[in-house]
């Protein structure tokens, strides 16, 4: 007697977000297949640019099911017109395919903001949220960082911010496996005296919040790669600049090195010595690993990847997505928040669920 037929992962792509796609987007996909077992595709965008593409990758064709979209979202273009006149693009017919029960989740590199406005209005918010955030992970000297808001919300009061360490703590438990998560919010400083008002707002009312999460207090921009907190929390428009600054850090140090390492011929015999160590740390730090972030608080798996990543990064954004489907992590989030924001020793303060 055979045993049952695993159900197919059915992932929605946006093929024309980033700024290489639709070939980009293709290529992460063709790799997808090979690491993603049960994997198919829902493939939107211009059937006459992303067809001839999709039918020269074997494996990969057999795997996807292309839906022809007309309009594609500018990189340039602002939310609130993509949601309004955006309902033919590839973005938008790939969220819907979730909500309609076609796919288990989307996966987009294209407009920030569009996306999160648009799978907003189509998936709405868990009870509570006002504001979905974006959440990734950094690696740090301590293991790993989750950071959110990433750039989806670049005003943010002092109640969003105590809603992102809501969501926030329940990511780094189910998505890392943390017992115990510490929470930091991002500030000018670590004294209580510094920082905005709503910095200070947020972390008065977590430090008297009877919550059951460990809030370690302010950490400032050097903590997240020392790992003094395991989330992060900030407003979108800084958490965006602290992954650029990150992200090129990163590229200056990698440019660098490798000038070092041909230098001289002594240099490059160090270097090939050094070869395995060196291309293990280069993975480690590689920030095309850590390319796929989550919107947090919305009632659909939903991961944006950077628009500037190459196939090689689009494929872990994939495989993000898929991890998030295969471990039922959002029906975690929604009932581990739920029962932090609306239990019986939940703040009235906070005013969540």
């Amino acid at each position: 007697m055979s045993g049952a037929a695993v159900r197919p992962l059915t992932l929605a792509i946006d093929a024309m977000g980033g700024d290489r796609a639709p070939m980009m987007v293709i290529e992460g996909m063709n790799r997808a297949v090979d690491s993603i077992k049960n994997v198919r595709f829902l493939l939107f965008g211009r059937s006459d640019e992303v067809a001839p593409l999709v039918q020269g990758f074997r494996r990969l064709r057999t795997r996807v099911e292309l839906r022809h979209a007309t309009d594609v979202i500018a990189a340039s273009e602002r939310p609130s017109t993509a949601l309004r006149g955006g309902r033919n693009s590839s973005m938008r017919q790939a969220i819907d395919a979730v909500a309609a029960g076609e796919a288990d989740g989307v996966v987009s590199a294209g407009n920030t903001g569009a996306l999160m406005a648009m799978a907003k209005f189509v998936f709405k918010t868990l009870p509570g949220v006002d504001r979905p955030a974006i959440a990734s992970v950094f690696p740090s000297l301590r293991g790993r960082t989750v950071l959110l808001d990433l750039g989806a919300n670049v005003n943010c009061g002092a109640d969003n911010l105590v809603q992102f360490a809501v969501m926030g703590e329940v990511f780094a438990r189910n998505v890392l496996g943390l017992q115990n998560p510490s929470v930091g919010l991002l500030n000018v400083g670590e004294e209580d005296l510094k920082g905005n008002d709503a910095v200070k707002k947020a972390a008065a009312i977590l430090q008297q919040s009877k919550l059951a999460i460990r809030f370690h207090g302010f950490v400032e921009g050097d903590d997240i790669a020392m790992g003094t907190v395991d989330v992060v929390v900030t407003d979108g428009f800084s958490g965006n600049i602290a992954l650029k600054t990150a992200e090129g850090t990163a590229r200056l140090y990698t440019h660098y090195l490798k000038r070092a390492l041909i230098s001289s011929p002594l240099a490059r015999l160090g270097a090939l010595l050094a070869g395995p160590a060196l291309r293990k740390m280069r993975a480690r730090f590689d920030p095309r690993l850590y390319n796929g972030a989550m919107f947090l608080g919305l009632n659909g798996i939903c991961v944006k990847s950077h628009g500037g990543t190459d196939a090689f990064g689009f494929c872990n954004a994939i495989r993000v997505a898929a991890e998030l489907v295969s471990d039922g992590v959002n029906d975690g989030i929604k009932q581990d928040f739920a029962f932090l924001s609306a239990g019986p020793a939940a703040d009235p303060k906070l005013a969540i669920g």
